[in-house]
């Protein structure tokens, strides 16, 4: 059901022609889902829910994105932008994709304000916010396809194995720190910290793990695929 929702969220939130409704109804399912599984002490549940969701919006974005009749950037959040910036980077090695100098700032920026925001309103609007980066990177994607990237070559070289890492790190990260909130509006008693630290050891690994792949791969991930752009 959760699949089905998520999926079924792409093509009624781009009918609807309004950008700031999609990622709120893309959001939605798993959200309820996830705040039912805490509720009732299903940890594990609420965790494979947001990986879940996180890989549905994934795969459904990147194809609605790139079967829509019309192109659908200016229904997508920073859509149009991050797809600029990566062909730019794609296409003459400039950029903060490819210089750990330059991404390793604005990635750490990032995470702060993710869980900030995940400790303030139950991962809500980080969730929600987590959900506009999956369109601009699925968009991203999608983009590759229309510009006619072969679809081998979008499959394997469209989602970079970093931000993989990345998003099932947050996933991890939102779903511990929802929580607090959660326990607190829905009157259930709240577990102690300790019986998340597996999730959280895995979820800093998957951060480093970001880095250190984006630090290393990024460069030659930009020349495979400036050789696959027409």
């Amino acid at each position: 059901m959760l699949v089905a929702l998520v999926a079924l969220s792409y093509p009624v939130g781009l009918a609807l022609g309004l950008r700031a409704l999609l990622p709120l109804l893309n959001t939605a399912p798993a959200y309820g889902l996830m705040a039912r599984c805490l509720r009732v002490g299903d940890r594990t549940g609420a965790l494979r829910a947001t990986l879940v969701w996180a890989l549905t919006l994934a795969a459904c974005g990147t194809v609605c994105f790139a079967i829509w009749p019309a192109d659908p950037g200016p229904l997508v959040l920073h859509g149009p932008e991050y797809r600029d910036e990566m062909l730019h980077w794609i296409r003459t090695g400039e950029g903060t994709e490819g210089d750990a100098r330059l991404f390793l700032p604005q990635h750490v920026l990032h995470l702060a304000a993710f869980l900030v925001l995940s400790l303030l309103t139950g991962s809500a609007v980080s969730m929600a916010m987590g959900a506009v980066l999956m369109n601009y990177m699925a968009y991203y994607v999608a983009s590759l396809a229309r510009a006619g990237v072969p679809a081998v070559t979008v499959l394997l070289l469209g989602w970079q194995p970093w931000a993989i890492a990345r998003v099932a790190a947050f996933c991890a990260f939102g779903t511990v720190l929802a929580e607090p909130v959660l326990a607190r509006v829905l009157g259930y008693p709240r577990p102690p910290l300790r019986a998340w630290r597996g999730v959280l050891a895995a979820a800093a690994l998957g951060i480093l793990s970001d880095w250190i792949l984006k630090a290393s791969l990024a460069p030659h991930w930009g020349l495979w695929l400036r050789a696959a752009l027409p």
